[in-house]
């Protein structure tokens, strides 16, 4: 097992999974705290680098489109400090992170893990209920039913709108958007058979809005709610959501040389190769493992 340790949390690779754990203090954003423990499956992941800086690096774990309810709900939005498939690692962990980084990338080689989109979350999203504390209303979730109530702060259209209750086959869509300076964000439900709305979100009775005073708060509180609420929603390539991976978040991988964009793609194979090489060269695989990898990647073009 590979693993790393840091005052904002700990990377434990287990072989088929990486176990993600925050850590304590007010260092450690209230996201990843309130998250808790992650374990991502070797499937789910698309790519593990460490970026070295002149104080401090940081270890990056870029996921397979589709795979995590969390990172298809906030796009690529969250604050690094927010973001928990990030982690800041002293210079004098390098190594480390460096022996991570390679045992996770040969597990992703002797695996054949595919680098396309999944048709299905291989991660449950976060345990509910949750709630939202908007600065115009409040927003919970139980897992099977979304309730908005709104307070003081809301326009008048929302307050003439009254409460807002949707089951999970009432709605179409979910939409995130971070609170960025002076900017509000959002999280705007859309129900089936209703077209978006055209006005502000402030004026929009499917729509919480976020101010951002509370900075922390409200991206972990609207990030972890819009994740939750999509992990139970038909997933994005159109494959409905199963009970059993609401339930344990697990799912099977594509199967290698299927899927959109696993087949075809070359560049991604003659990478790999070329990686194969260089971790042979180095002695880390043996001729034996080495002649084995490389004939599966040469048979996937």
């Amino acid at each position: 097992m590979a693993e790393i340790s840091q005052p904002s949390g700990a990377w434990y690779f287990e072989g088929d999974a990486l176990r993600i754990v925050p850590g304590h203090g007010k260092g450690v954003h209230l996201l990843r705290s309130s998250l808790g423990e992650v374990r991502v499956p070797l499937e789910a992941v698309a790519s593990v680098s460490h970026e070295s800086g002149r104080k401090s690096g940081r270890l990056r774990l870029r996921m397979r489109h589709g795979a995590d309810p969390l990172v298809q709900a906030t796009g690529g939005r969250l604050p690094d400090a927010a973001d928990p498939y990030q982690l800041e690692v002293a210079r004098n962990r390098s190594g480390v992170a460096e022996y991570l980084v390679d045992e996770i990338r040969n597990a992703l080689l002797l695996e054949q893990v595919a680098s396309g989109p999944c048709d299905r979350y291989l991660l449950p999203g976060p345990s509910v209920p949750l709630t939202l504390h908007g600065s115009d209303g409040e927003a919970t979730f139980d897992g099977e039913q979304l309730r908005i109530t709104w307070g003081w702060g809301a326009e008048e259209s929302k307050k003439s709108a009254g409460p807002r209750v949707f089951g999970l086959d009432d709605l179409a869509e979910i939409q995130w958007a971070p609170p960025v300076g002076w900017e509000n964000g959002f999280v705007r439900f859309l129900p089936k058979g209703v077209a978006p709305a055209s006005v502000k979100p402030t004026h929009d009775p499917n729509t919480v809005v976020l101010w951002g005073l509370r900075m922390a708060k409200d991206i972990a509180e609207s990030a972890l709610l819009t994740a939750a609420v999509l992990a139970r929603l038909p997933h994005p390539s159109g494959a409905p959501a199963g009970p059993a991976l609401a339930k344990q978040g697990a799912a099977p991988a594509l199967p290698v040389g299927e899927g959109a964009g696993v087949a075809g793609d070359q560049d991604t194979i003659l990478r790999r190769l070329r990686e194969l090489g260089e971790l042979h060269r180095s002695g880390v695989l043996t001729d034996e493992e080495f002649a084995a990898a490389k004939k599966a990647m040469i048979d996937r073009l």
